[in-house]
């Protein structure tokens, strides 16, 4: 089963770099939102089962996304990519319901074991 993939970035080389990264062979389809109000959108629209979100974008943060999905009680698996690699950070975004946090720059090798381990892909 095709799985939505959204990547909201405000970078479109971290986009590129990030979908680059995910495992080839996974049955994806990948939607990408340059901030956060693109990435709520996206995911109002039915296209994020799946969202990679960075903490720092324009319009509205990744921190921000991830209240306005738990004040939702949205259905979707969230990861953090950032560059912001303090302690605070990761357990901020951890109790704001994101299911993992990955450091930038992003790899195949960073994400598959995620991806196995929460069962999105085998």
């Amino acid at each position: 089963m095709t799985l939505s993939v959204l990547v909201a970035d405000d970078s479109a080389l971290a986009r590129k770099l990030l979908i680059h990264a995910l495992p080839e062979d996974w049955d994806v389809e990948v939607s990408e939102a340059k901030n956060g109000a693109e990435a709520l959108d996206t995911y109002h629209a039915g296209r994020a089962s799946v969202m990679f979100l960075d903490l720092t974008m324009p319009v509205m943060t990744g921190c921000k996304v991830l209240d306005e999905l738990h004040r939702l009680d949205a259905n979707v698996v969230v990861i953090v990519v950032s560059a912001d690699v303090q302690v605070g950070a990761r357990d901020r975004v951890k109790a704001a319901g994101a299911l993992a946090f990955v450091e930038k720059p992003v790899s195949r090798e960073k994400l598959e074991p995620i991806l196995r381990e929460y069962g999105l892909y085998a």
